[in-house]
C-alpha cells in the first residue's frame, strides 16, 4: 500500500545520508519529490533518476537552506513546478564539534545558522501555502543530543534542542489549520558523517545502545514516512526518538 500517493514532499539536505533515504522512501510510496542541497551536482542528477524510477516526478534544486531569500525562492519554485507542497522535511545540517573551551564563535554561529535558522527559513516560507490549502505536515530533524546533550557538541546540541522547541511551538500555532509539525531525534545512525568516527568512539556509542547496533538511514526514513502519512494524522508537537533505546 502506498501511503503518500499524489503528495508533494520537499526535503532539504537530500543529496546523501538520511535526507536521500527519506526521499527514496517517500517516492516508493507514491510521493512526488522536490529536494535541495547547497549545490546541484552529479549526486543530485543521480538521485533524480533513482526517484523517477518509482514513476513519480522528481527535481533537485541548488539552495542554501540557511539563507532566508534562498528558502523563499526554493518554496516558490517548488510550488510553481509541482503545484503544491504537502510535506516539508527540514533535514539540512552540519557539525563543527569541539569543546567549548576551543570552540570558535564562527563555528557556533555556522552550526546555528545551518541547523536551526534553516528550519525557521523553510517553515516560514512554506506555511503560507499550507495555510491556504489547509493541510500539511512539517518534519524537523533533531537529535538525541538535543534532548540529552553531549560533551564536545554544545553548538550542535543547542541547535537540535532549539529545533524541538520550535517544532512544539509551530504545532500549536498551525494545528487549527490542519498542519502538523513533529521532530525526529535520531541516535547513532550509520551515515557519511558518523563514518569519520574512530573505532573506539564508535564502540563506546554502540555499548550505550540497548539494541546493540547503530541505526540505519532506513530506520529514520521509516519514522519520517510514518509522520508524513495519514497514519500519524492525530500526532503533532511530538519528538520521535529513533535511537535503539539509548534515550528513554
Amino acid at each position: 500500500m502506498n501511503l503518500l500517493d499524489g503528495k508533494v514532499a520537499l526535503i532539504t539536505g537530500a543529496n546523501r545520508g538520511i535526507g536521500k533515504n527519506i526521499a527514496l522512501k517517500y517516492a516508493a510510496h507514491g510521493a512526488n519529490i522536490a529536494f535541495s542541497d547547497i549545490a546541484y551536482n552529479e549526486d543530485s542528477k543521480k538521485l533524480e533518476e533513482e526517484l523517477k524510477a518509482f514513476g513519480v516526478s522528481a527535481k533537485g534544486y541548488a539552495s542554501d537552506a540557511s539563507s532566508f531569500p534562498d528558502a523563499e525562492k526554493l518554496v516558490t519554485d517548488v510550488v510553481n513546478d509541482f503545484g503544491k507542497i504537502d510535506i516539508l522535511v527540514n533535514n539540512a545540517g552540519i557539525t563543527r564539534d569541539n569543546l567549548l573551551l576551543r570552540m570558535t564563535e564562527a563555528d557556533w554561529d555556522l552550526v546555528m545558522k545551518v541547523n536551526l535558522k534553516s528550519v525557521f527559513n523553510l517553515t516560514k516560507a512554506v506555511q503560507r501555502f499550507m495555510i491556504k490549502q489547509r493541510s500539511g505536515t512539517i518534519i524537523n530533524m533533531s537529535s538525541v543530543v538535543g534532548i540529552e546533550g553531549n560533551g564536545g557538541q554544545s553548538n550542535y546540541s543547542a541547535s537540535k534542542a532549539g529545533i524541538i522547541g520550535f517544532s512544539k511551538s509551530i504545532a500549536m500555532e498551525l494545528g487549527s489549520r490542519n498542519i502538523r509539525c513533529n521532530a525526529i531525534a535520531p541516535g547513532f545512525i550509520e551515515t557519511e558523517m558518523t563514518a569519520k568516527l574512530t573505532e573506539e568512539i564508535r564502540n563506546e556509542w554502540i555499548e550505550d545502545i540497548p539494541l546493540k547496533r547503530p541505526g540505519t538511514t532506513d530506520d529514520v526514513a521509516n519514522a519520517a514516512l510514518f509522520l508524513a502519512s495519514d497514519l500519524s494524522g492525530y500526532i503533532t508537537g511530538q519528538v520521535l526518538s529513533v535511537c535503539g533505546g539509548m534515550h528513554t
